[in-house]
């Protein structure tokens, strides 16, 4: 809650401010209360003007403070009294409920977006290493049960405040009675503090269940189709299966543990509440007036100290996922990208890469590699599955940073520029045809404020797919379905590639862009690069004749070294 209350403190002021003045304006209501009934139960009820005289010293005090302010302290006065303060202690709480439920949704909203920049900006290496379902459960059920754990913590403070309230009008009544009350109830709360204990452990458990059952299942939809080709779902599903019905045990413990707590505090209460009483009536032989409203003050304290309880212990129950998604974005955080010196990119003589080592752990990938790619021309990579084909396009493109070595971008270090701007000069297409469940126009310009419709279709024309997508039914409007399974592979390499183009790139990487094509398409995908040769550079991944052949330069990585492939081995490497 601390947290929480220095991330906002100005709502948190209202809050604590408007929960104060309305426990105020509720104290005001209780002090009117016995005045008023020493009045109705000592008056004549035919004669209801003469005013009787306190039997008590704190009647006697608020009938002094009541007489000097100029109010006479009668049946309609104190009745006017208790509705006053009713009314305006229930505009004050519904002030600070509705900044409690104003300030839930920022804090929603806040820590979706906290994680998300934070694993936005974090490294590549961090990034590949997090299961995509942790991120998903992170920004969907933890952060709900984070702010709900806000909710409920400002809920702990309301019924604490109440608490306060009531304990200072009961202490004015009778000390004695409150000390005896104040007792009772923290005995209530210590004998009731192993089922908040329980809840704590079914909340962390939830927590934990919840990020391992959300990654299997995000791994799972994203293999369905295969799985289900095979006939393999019912084993995925069994293990899904025996996740769930352990989440649904932890979910059983604290339905259990809440229920318990209540029916538990709610008859020690009745049973509280009638022994103050008697102990009032018979052994301290108080007024029958001063018990009763000692037992609706206390009754009324004791019950607001149980809803402290109460919303602690739902408090606790959410209080993990809160740490759980703090730490996801503080380890994002300590592995944020370092932006580069700021040098403004340009793409005029060409990229070299010059004794570049690096390694994934203990293994070496590149050792030493060298190799130029001049600017406008087509080069293509080639060379056997882990010899760093692609960890050398995440160097060049900032994702990844050699352990040794220069990446010059015409004489620039990638190091020294802003790395932003160079990446916003480059159209990457990747293997996986990563289309999105909506609009072809969509998938081409992600909604980027700056592409228009006309930018769309330009790089559709540049991309070879304008031709299909005006004959679908909406044109560019048509929803391409799940990972664009209503169009053919080389229909959504295409749109991909329009995608890549959109932005008008310097620098267009293709990883393995056509591994997947029949020939045909590969050929027309063939037909589309030949057709940008000249306008922007081109780097490709490939083992295809197709972008091989097109080559202005093929090089082939071996033993973490780049070989210029001359045209005798232009033909053994179309093998690999």
């Amino acid at each position: 809650m601390l947290t929480f209350f220095r991330a906002y403190p100005r709502q948190t002021l209202i809050m604590l401010l408007a929960l104060l003045f309305a426990g105020f304006a509720q104290g005001i209501g209780l002090s009117a209360l016995l005045p008023l009934l020493n009045i109705a139960v000592r008056n004549d009820t035919a004669n209801t003007d003469e005013i009787p005289a306190p039997q008590n010293e704190y009647e006697l005090l608020l009938n002094e403070l009541l007489n000097g302010v100029g109010i006479n302290p009668g049946i309609g006065t104190m009745l006017a009294i208790i509705v006053i303060a009713g009314t305006l202690k229930n505009l004050l709480l519904l002030v600070a409920k509705k900044q409690v439920g104003y300030t839930a949704a920022h804090v929603a909203t806040d820590l979706r977006l906290k994680m998300l920049r934070a694993i936005l900006s974090s490294r590549w290496e961090y990034f590949i290493s997090q299961p995509i379902g942790r991120i998903a459960n992170s920004l969907a059920t933890e952060v709900q049960r984070s702010s709900q754990a806000f909710v409920n913590g400002s809920l702990m403070i309301t019924f604490a405040t109440q608490t306060l309230i009531y304990g200072s009008v009961a202490v004015a009544l009778s000390w004695k009675a409150t000390l005896v009350c104040l007792i009772t109830g923290l005995l209530i709360v210590a004998a009731a503090n192993s089922l908040v204990r329980m809840s704590r452990r079914a909340g962390r458990k939830q927590t934990s269940l919840l990020t391992s059952l959300a990654a299997r299942l995000t791994d799972t939809l994203q293999s369905v189709k295969p799985l289900k080709a095979m006939a393999r779902e019912n084993r995925v599903n069994a293990v899904l299966a025996a996740e769930t019905s352990r989440l649904n045990r932890a979910l059983q413990r604290q339905v259990l543990s809440t229920a318990v707590l209540a029916a538990v505090q709610e008859e020690l209460l009745t049973i509280a509440i009638a022994a103050g009483m008697f102990i009032a009536l018979v052994q301290f032989e108080m007024p029958f007036t001063t018990v009763l409203v000692l037992v609706v003050v206390l009754g009324r304290m004791l019950r607001q100290f149980s809803k402290v309880q109460r919303e602690y212990q739902k408090l606790v129950i959410g209080e993990s996922a809160f740490w759980s998604l703090q730490s996801t974005i503080d380890q994002a955080l300590e592995t944020r990208e370092k932006p580069g010196a700021g040098k403004t990119p340009s793409l005029k003589d060409g990229i070299r890469l010059d004794a570049i080592h690096f390694t994934y752990a203990e293994h070496r990938v590149l050792d030493g590699l060298t190799l130029e790619i001049p600017a406008g021309s087509l080069t293509t990579l080639v060379g056997p599955s882990g010899a760093g084909k692609t960890t050398l396009i995440d160097l060049i493109t900032g994702l990844l940073q050699p352990r040794s070595g220069t990446i010059l971008i015409d004489d620039t270090p990638v190091s020294e520029l802003d790395i932003k701007a160079w990446r916003q000069m480059i159209g990457y297409v990747p293997q996986e045809t990563q289309l999105l469940h909506d609009t072809v126009l969509h998938n081409v310009t992600l909604d980027d404020p700056g592409l228009c419709d006309a930018d769309a279709e330009r790089a559709l024309k540049d991309a070879g797919a304008w031709e299909f997508v005006a004959a679908l039914p909406e044109g560019m409007d048509s929803i391409v379905g799940e990972r664009g399974e209503k169009l053919s592979g080389g229909q959504r390499q295409r749109i991909m590639i329009a995608r890549a183009l959109a932005h008008r790139p310097k620098l267009l990487i293709l990883d393995e862009a056509t591994s997947a094509l029949d020939p045909d398409s590969e050929a027309a995908i063939r037909q589309t690069i030949q057709q940008l040769r000249g306008k922007l550079t081109l780097l490709a991944i490939s083992h295809q004749a197709a972008l091989i052949d097109a080559a202005d330069r093929v090089y082939r990585l071996e033993n973490g070294r780049a070989i210029m492939a001359n045209d005798v081995l232009l033909h053994a490497v179309g093998s690999d």
